[in-house]
């Protein structure tokens, strides 16, 4: 039986996939495709999150605000996030946390909505998605302070260490794989995808970026996700098969589906 595979994060309302994004929606099923999770990153694109899993039975969405632009953010905005969230294909908040490679929204005001963002997928008792980028000691810092009983997510295109990941695992996320691992000189990300259990991993595109080998340097999409599979099962001297099996089971697990 050919597997079945399941993107945790990918942005389908990007507008690189404008010419042709209901052409590859309608292929994604026959390519063996069974689900994806298509985060917001601002208020325009979790409504288009929104939108596009309301159409497609294959897409889930979530919303919130990427660090980016939480200089954007405001009490206004949280309110129609939670007013999204009532919609039934809506599973997570996300995708929020810091980054401070491009640090384009000030660190405080980062800091701020990651805080109020843990605290709405609190209320409305849903998993986040979280970005790191650069700023592992202060995303962990945040996550560990803002812990309450329920608290659950995931570490989406995970960077940090192995350590790292353990401890995140500890406060109840799971740690997910993209495009990166597949490339040679990403030994951090190998190295992840070898020591952490499988029924700890998730595998993602975060299309339309980071596509892995052999695309790299072209659009990437949710059909590549099968490469970060076959990656993380020759790391792990495991068929890809059960890696599918395997991370598609953690995904249904951690949503309720």
């Amino acid at each position: 039986m050919k597997s079945k595979f399941i993107d945790s994060h990918a942005h389908l309302d990007d507008e690189r996939f404008n010419e042709d994004r209901e052409k590859l929606i309608n292929e994604l099923s026959g390519n063996g495709i069974e689900m994806i999770l298509n985060p917001g990153a601002d208020l325009n694109t979790s409504k288009a999150a929104v939108s596009l899993a309301e159409k497609y039975s294959i897409i889930y969405a979530a919303v919130g605000c990427h660090p980016h632009d939480s200089k954007y953010m405001n009490d206004e905005t949280m309110n129609i996030f939670r007013e999204l969230a009532k919609s039934k294909k809506v599973i997570a908040i996300g995708e929020i946390g810091l980054d401070y490679f491009y640090d384009n929204s000030d660190r405080i005001v980062q800091s701020k909505w990651f805080r109020e963002q843990i605290r709405l997928a609190k209320e409305l008792d849903l998993p986040y998605i979280v970005h790191d980028r650069d700023a592992h000691e202060d995303v962990f810092k945040i996550m560990k302070e803002e812990h309450y009983d329920g608290t659950r997510g995931i570490l989406h295109c995970y960077s940090s260490s192995v350590e790292m990941a353990r401890e995140f695992i500890k406060l109840g996320f799971y740690i997910s794989l993209g495009g990166p691992v597949t490339f040679k000189k990403a030994k951090t990300a190998k190295l992840v995808a070898k020591e952490i259990p499988l029924d700890k991993l998730l595998i993602e595109t975060d299309s339309p970026y980071l596509t892995p080998e052999p695309f790299r340097g072209k659009r990437n999409e949710p059909n590549y996700v099968k490469y970060v599979a076959a990656e993380i099962a020759n790391i792990k001297n495991i068929s890809v098969d059960m890696v599918a099996e395997k991370t598609n089971e953690n995904f249904k697990r951690l949503f309720c589906l």
